[in-house]
């Protein structure tokens, strides 16, 4: 009888037929503990999911829009009638879009999807492990997964972060395949899959594809030319298939789809290696609020400190420890195992992305992290499995005793740094974690002692992560800047009934107010128009109706001009306009504080409700 980290699944030949998630040769217990976890997941993940309501109003308005109008849908534009784009590629919207035609607009038909895809990053995250490392050492990297905080936070959020991830893990897992067995078309599945993640939130797609191509063109079971050849038709896959979208816009003429939103030139080009690329890690963001400074310190540090640790930190440095003592279990093998190459896929994965996150000067949320739980979980899961299949061996036993005291200590600071929370859990996770460490130095004695040793080791690792993903799923989230753990909730993301809203929150407007914009609404293209997408994103999600988003996400995209706004109001295109600021932007357009003065100096306002809002249909002062 096999302990649960025991019996890795043999490599599969070139004429293997796609693998069951549970291949026969596995023991009688796997089947009824992958169920068991996907079914935990489902529940961490869907409980009392409508709670955060509109969780970020910026891309639940753009849902709405896409699901009233297939231009929207198309181009992922923030209303329906198609002003501005939200300042990603529309990818994630499509997902959301597609549910809000089938069941509504409400909050379980937007975070449903996202929901669904955490379970199925679990899964496949079980599988690339189970493929090298045995169903014991899947499920627990499945575990790691599932529990790690910020995954929590953003399968239960309608930002693009879900569908990212999902689809890194997915080409993680087909591109060990293409190692096992090195067909090409699994290889070119790889980067279909990368150009759809690519096509979700540009680039930061590509922080894995280093590290693939590496892995790749080193071990991969075939000559060196069929290799590079290989590569080349994967590289071509995903160039096809992320930039075909990017192709349209840019030949489409200006005047006929909407403003490229995060751009100051209307370029979805100067879009992905601009504001939502190269100025990313350098801090140069033309149009950004906040500037470098506000984005926090930078450093070797950043992931483990008080703003991040709590979100993925639990586990990286373990799962570090692991990845480099896994490699030095597998030794001296053939160019070709796939034990230590589907290691280093992961282990690129978490090395280059992570020092991404560390040192980008750009703008950085702590939920950014999440692109790193995946690869955190298989490294831990591989490099676990390999060093407990070698537990007869001194080393191997005091690398894991090892590690799994210092993750009972990392735990232990962690968990300090919101004493408030859980108070009792400190001590507890500390002794476990330390007895069960001293168990891993004799655990190859006896199997029984073994068996208790891992009852006892994973819960401790995992005790702290679980703690903050019960917490995070227990609150409801909402705004642009949202953080897992105790501390994250709705509070810092929701604006009070009455309230204009801000950069990172929506506007949640009163009932007259709502009243007022939707009299007489399909007499405007625009019911009303307002300062920066948030802002315009609540009154739309309000009334139902288009709301222009002057300026953008940040209010500061030149869109629209003075004169075209001054110009659809002479037209009797836009109704209302909401006044307001979200801030002082770096070095982007003025365009919308020139509206906002033109406005307040032309028409008269009304105060309703504590909103300060302009008839634009009333006769020019």
């Amino acid at each position: 009888m096999s302990t649960l980290l025991d019996r890795p699944t043999a490599p599969a030949a070139p004429s293997d037929p796609p693998s069951d998630p549970v291949p026969a040769g596995d023991p009688l217990w796997v089947r009824p503990a992958v169920v068991a976890l996907l079914s935990a997941t489902g529940v961490l993940y869907l409980w009392d999911l409508a709670a955060s309501g509109w969780a970020n109003a910026f891309y639940t308005a753009a849902a709405q829009a896409g699901s009233q109008s297939w231009e929207a849908f198309f181009f992922g534009s923030s209303d329906a009638a198609n002003s501005i784009t939200v300042d990603k590629p529309p990818a994630s919207l499509w997902v959301m879009d597609l549910s809000v035609r089938l069941f509504g607009l409400n909050p379980w038909s937007l975070l449903v999807p996202q929901a669904l895809m955490g379970v199925a990053t679990t899964g496949v995250v079980f599988l690339a492990v189970r493929r090298v490392a045995g169903p014991g050492a899947g499920l627990l990297a499945g575990a790691v997964m599932a529990l790690t905080p910020v995954a929590v936070l953003m399968f239960r959020f309608d930002n693009p972060d879900a569908l990212l991830v999902l689809l890194l893990t997915l080409a993680g897992y087909l591109l060990t395949r293409a190692l096992q067995s090195g067909r090409r078309a699994t290889l070119v599945g790889v980067g279909v899959l990368l150009g759809l993640a690519f096509l979700t939130k540009t680039l930061q797609a590509f922080l894995v594809v280093p590290g693939f191509a590496l892995v790749w063109l080193v071990c991969a079971p075939s000559s060196l030319r069929r290799r590079v050849v290989d590569l080349l038709l994967a590289g071509l896959a995903l160039v096809v298939t992320g930039g075909w979208w990017l192709a349209v816009v840019e030949l489409v003429p200006s005047g006929w789809r909407p403003y490229v939103g995060g751009s100051q030139t209307d370029s979805v080009w100067e879009l992905v290696w601009g504001y939502n690329g190269l100025g990313r890690l350098t801090g140069d963001e033309t149009g950004s609020v906040g500037g470098a400074a506000g984005w926090g310190r930078t450093g070797l540090g950043r992931l483990l400190d008080v703003e991040v640790g709590g979100q993925v930190g639990w586990l990286l440095p373990a799962a570090l420890a692991l990845g480099a003592a896994g490699l030095v279990a597998v030794g001296r093998v053939p160019r070709t195992d796939v034990r230590r190459s589907a290691l280093l896929v992961w282990v690129s994965w978490l090395l280059v992305t992570g020092l991404t996150f560390s040192f980008m000067a750009g703008i950085f949320h702590a939920y950014y992290t999440v692109a790193l739980a995946p690869a955190v979980a298989a490294v831990a899961g591989i490099g676990g499995g390999l060093l407990w299949a070698r537990r007869r061996s001194w080393w191997a036993r005091a690398v894991l005793a090892a590690v799994l005291a210092g993750t009972g200590a990392w735990s232990w600071v962690l968990l300090a740094r919101t004493p408030a929370f859980a108070p009792g859990l400190r001590p507890v996770v500390l002794v476990v974690a330390l007895l069960a460490a001293l168990g891993l130095l004799v655990a190859h004695l006896r199997r029984a002692v073994g068996v208790l040793v891992l009852a006892a080791a994973v819960p401790a690792a995992l005790a702290g992560p679980a703690a903050y993903a019960l917490q995070t799923a227990g609150t409801p989230h909402a705004g642009s800047i949202v953080t897992a753990g105790p501390g994250g909730g709705i509070a810092t993301g929701r604006a009070p009934v009455g309230a204009h809203g801000s950069l990172v929150t929506a506007s949640h407007p009163g009932p007259r107010v709502t009243q007022l914009l939707r009299q007489n609404a399909s007499t405007y293209t625009w019911v009303a128009a307002a300062v920066g997408s948030q802002v315009a994103a609540g009154y739309q999600l309000a009334t139902g109706d288009p709301v222009m988003a002057l300026g953008g996400f940040n209010g500061s995209d030149p869109s629209p001009t003075l004169e075209q706004f001054q110009q659809e109001v002479a037209e009797g295109a836009v109704h209302w306009f909401v006044a307001g600021t979200v801030g002082r932007s770096s070095g982007g357009s003025g365009a919308a504080e020139q509206i906002a003065t033109w406005v307040e100096r032309t028409f008269p306002a009304e105060h309703v409700e504590g909103v300060e809002l302009y008839d634009l249909t009333t006769a020019l002062r």
